[in-house]
Parts: C-alpha cells; sequence; structure tokens
C-alpha cells in the first residue's frame, strides 16, 4: 500500500484526508500556515455538500453551527429549492473557518496527520513515488509517498512545480473585501440588487469579527494587478466611488482582493501528482459554489485514489476523476460567467436581468437553475441505460434484515454498495471476486418510481450498485422476483464491478 501527501489543509485537502482514511490509506496533510485560518471567504454549503457530509455520518456537526436558508440564487435572483426530494432542500450558512475547524476534527480522529508550518518548495517523482520537499520552522526537509496531491488553492505551487498548464478566461472586474469598523454602517443589510450600481457593485453587512463589518466592492471593468498592494485607502476610495459613501470606514481586520477571472487546469493528474479544489479551477464567488466544487472534487477522487492506493484498482480509474470532475467543472464555470455578466450595471443589464429573471419565474427553469447552483444535479457519463446512471443515489428508506436504515447510513464507510431489491438467488453470487471491496444489502422493495431533482420520477431499478462517493454505477432490469438475474445485467454488473473496482480477485 502506498501513502499520500496532500498539499493545503483547506476544506478540499481535509475532506480528502477523512475520504482516504475511509479507504485506509495513510495519509499525511501538509498545511504552510502555522494555525488553523480564522478568516472566511465562503459562507456557506449548498444541498449536494450536505449531502456529502449526510454520507458520511457526520452532518450534524455542520448543521448545529450553522442557519439553513431554503433558497438559492443566480446572480441575486430567487431560486426555491425547498421542494426537490432531498433531505436537505437548503443551503447552510456556515463560515468557511467553521468548515475547515470540523473537517480538521474529524480527519484527525480517522488518524490523518497534519502538519502545519510546512510549505511544499519543491516536488520530483519517479515511477515509484513522489518526492516532496518542504520548508518548515526546522528547515528544510524530503517527505517521500505514494502520490501527492495538491489542494493549495489558486496560486497552487504544486501545480506551478509540475508545470500544468492553467487556461481560462482573463480578469474583467476587480473586487475588494474587507473586514472593517464601520462609524456610519448602513440600516440595512446591502446584498444584491440592493448594491448594483452603472459603475458597480457593493455590499456590507455584518462580518463574523465581533464589531466589525464585511464590505466588498466590485469595479467593473478595472483590472488590478493581483501581487499590488492592496490597503484600507484603496477600499474606501472605492466605495465611495460606487456607494457614495465608506461609510466611515477605519480599524481593518483584513482586506483582500480578488477578479472574474475563470481557469481550469489542462489536465488533473501528471503521474503520481493530482490537483483538486481551486488549485483545479478558480472562478468569481457567484453564488458561492467554489468550496462546494471543492469538496466533491474530494468525494470523487478519495475513492478511487484510495483503490489505486491499495493496490486493488489500476492507475487509469484516475483518469475518470480528470473526465468527471472536468464535465461537472465546466459547467460551473460557464454559470458564473453568465452570473458575473448579470451583475454588471447599465440599461442593457437591467433589460437582460429582468427577461432572465421572467424566466426564472417558471417552474421548469427555477428548477433547472436550481439543481445547478446546488449540485444536486451534477452527472457523471458512466454508460448507457437506465436515466439514473451517473446520477447521485436517492437516500431511500429502506427496509433490510438488518432493520431499517437509509441508503446514506449505507455509505458512511465510503464502500460500494450493490442493493438488491429483486430477491434474485444469484445477484450475490455476481459479487464473486469483489465480496471484500462491496457490501452487499438486500431489502424489500419500494416505490415504483424514485424522485430525482431537476429530471423528476424515473422507474425504480430492481437493483443498483452504488458508487462510495453516493452516484449510481449500474442498474438492473425489472423481472420477476426470485427468478435468475438475466445474462446481459450479470454482465454488465461484472463489468461495473472491474471497472470502478478493479479486476476480480481469483
Amino acid at each position: 500500500m502506498q501513502n499520500v501527501i496532500i498539499a493545503g489543509a483547506g476544506p478540499t485537502g481535509l475532506m480528502l484526508a477523512c475520504e482516504l482514511r475511509l479507504a485506509g490509506v495513510e495519509v499525511q496533510v501538509l498545511e504552510r500556515l502555522a494555525e488553523l485560518n480564522s478568516e472566511s471567504r465562503a459562507g456557506g454549503l449548498h444541498a449536494r455538500s450536505i449531502e456529502l457530509l449526510d454520507q458520511r455520518g457526520i452532518v450534524d456537526r455542520f448543521l448545529e453551527l450553522g442557519s439553513a436558508q431554503p433558497v438559492a440564487h443566480f446572480a441575486f435572483m430567487h431560486l426555491d429549492i425547498e421542494e426537490f426530494p432531498t433531505r436537505h432542500p437548503y443551503a447552510l450558512a456556515i463560515h468557511q473557518s467553521r468548515i475547515e475547524r470540523l473537517l480538521e476534527e474529524r480527519a484527525i480522529e480517522l488518524g490523518a496527520k497534519l502538519r502545519r508550518s510546512a510549505e511544499v518548495i519543491d516536488v520530483r517523482q519517479d515511477e515509484t513515488g513522489v518526492e516532496v520537499h518542504i520548508a518548515g520552522d526546522g528547515g528544510t526537509e524530503r517527505l517521500r509517498a505514494g502520490y501527492l496531491v495538491g489542494c493549495d488553492g489558486g496560486r497552487s505551487v504544486v501545480r506551478k512545480l509540475m508545470g500544468i498548464e492553467f487556461p481560462g478566461t482573463p480578469a474583467t472586474l476587480t473586487a475588494l473585501l474587507g473586514e472593517v469598523t464601520l462609524a456610519d454602517p448602513p440600516s440595512e443589510v446591502i446584498v444584491g440588487p440592493k448594491g448594483r450600481r452603472e459603475n458597480g457593485v457593493f455590499m456590507a453587512f455584518q462580518s463574523e469579527q465581533p464589531g466589525k463589518h464585511r464590505v466588498i466592492t466590485v469595479e467593473f471593468d478595472e483590472v488590478a494587478d493581483k501581487d499590488a498592494p492592496v490597503s484600507l485607502e484603496t477600499l474606501s476610495e472605492t466605495c465611495a466611488k460606487i456607494a457614495g459613501t465608506d461609510f466611515g470606514m477605519h480599524s481593518p481586520h483584513r482586506i483582500d482582493r480578488f477578479n472574474d477571472a475563470c481557469r481550469l487546469v489542462a489536465k488533473y493528474r501528471e503521474g503520481r501528482v493530482l490537483l483538486a479544489g481551486d488549485a483545479a479551477h478558480v472562478h468569481f464567488p457567484s453564488s458561492g459554489q467554489g468550496l462546494n466544487l471543492g469538496l466533491q472534487d474530494a468525494v470523487n477522487l478519495g475513492w478511487k485514489l484510495g483503490a489505486v492506493a491499495r493496490g486493488q484498482a489500476p492507475v487509469e480509474l484516475l483518469d475518470t476523476y480528470d473526465s468527471e470532475r472536468r464535465l461537472a467543472t465546466e459547467r460551473i464555470l460557464s454559470n458564473v460567467r453568465a452570473q458575473t455578466a448579470l451583475w454588471r450595471g447599465g440599461f442593457q443589464v437591467d433589460a437582460l436581468r429582468e427577461v432572465v429573471g421572467a424566466l426564472a419565474e417558471f417552474k421548469d427553469a427555477n428548477r433547472y437553475l436550481g439543481g445547478l447552483i446546488s449540485q444536486l444535479d451534477t452527472f457523471y457519463p458512466v454508460g448507457d441505460g437506465h436515466p439514473a446512471l451517473g446520477r447521485r443515489m436517492v437516500d431511500l428508506d429502506i427496509k433490510s434484515p438488518s432493520g431499517q436504515l437509509t441508503v446514506f447510513e449505507l455509505l458512511y464507510g465510503a464502500r460500494p454498495v450493490l442493493l438488491d431489491f429483486t430477491g434474485r438467488t444469484d445477484l450475490r453470487s455476481a459479487l464473486e471476486g469483489w465480496a471484500d471491496r462491496v457490501d452487499f444489502i438486500e431489502a424489500e422493495p419500494q416505490d415504483d418510481h424514485w424522485a430525482f431533482p431537476v429530471i423528476g420520477d424515473l422507474p425504480a431499478p430492481a437493483a443498483v450498485l452504488i458508487r462510495p462517493d453516493g452516484h449510481v454505477a449500474w442498474t438492473a432490469s425489472a423481472g420477476p422476483e426470485g427468478s435468475a438475474l438475466p445474462e446481459t445485467d450479470t454482465e454488465t454488473l461484472r463489468a461495473a464491478l472491474d471497472r470502478w473496482f478493479g479486476p476480480a480477485l481469483v
């Protein structure tokens, strides 16, 4: 078995550490910061991210510290997701610092090693592993692992050291985010359309820092040098230019600059080095999708890298991480670009917002956009057949010989599950050679149809193979209870098992 080093202890890196530990792989997380970051840029979890945490049995920890918001938005146009068929039809308002703390606690519970004040300065790989050079309090050091995953942010050192190209669209605006004290704060929360102006956008609301407000400004068609220093004066002048006042801001806790450049790596993997989260893709934070996108990267990659590191699956399985997450990320980047365009001021964009807003009032359009932003409609092209293939599995209530369960409870251990509603005598035997890797669960037949977000009700399969990330990898045709599994279904099941979980053990 080969161990894995993760560069970066943000939400993506910590979630990946949890997934790899569930897969039984030794993990070391390297973080250049000396302490847990107390400053949050992201501020919430979308429905699919909440489901991912539910699939691992830790969602209650996050719900206790967050606030459920049963809406989403597209460029601040209201999206109603309350009727989506999920146990979590809402977004969870929770600061990134709290998300990181909870994930760090979970990773350590599972046995991951976290090393702070450890900055990656060089990476070298060969046919058998990766050598990682780090600089820390004790000087420089060399570590070796089977694989390295760069989860070290938009300016990823790992990505740059590996020479992986980062193509995309350039910045067209400059945004500032400040945590400041306001002598004359606004009388109401200013977000979304309230802060749109001809020459930009501003927002102002209470910060998680005591006594501070978070002030955000967006200047369109102004692109600042990303490495140029940013000061209170910069934020004050920009806010006054857009809002007509700087609200008497002083005593900054932090001030950051960002922009709307959208980039996606040319490849997610270079040999034994992989990228995830912001190291693989960056975009403007429209609708707060970035952190959530990174969590899905981690859950898609974790079980695959775990199987390869354990020697149970061929390295080619990692190619599906690239193909699947690339498809999902391209959809996010596209909708972010569209939202950013709708943020602009001017009579033309005002007219466009009016048209798009009217369209979003139609139930089908609202459902489509809600599925996109919540990421509940994430789909992977795993094969032809039943329309549920590649979609996230419905969290059914099931009755098994061991009692009443939910599907998500079956996924707590991040193991694949073959869920059988048929009672066919030979379905279990089709697992021969994979019984050590796949859990077999018999359950009583449920409803004739399963409800999926966006696409609606689908005929319920007679059996389903669920990947550890919760996506459907295979379905069986319906047939009389107790009848033999059709030969074609047996062949496709074994092919799916071989593809996703490695060859059968003889």
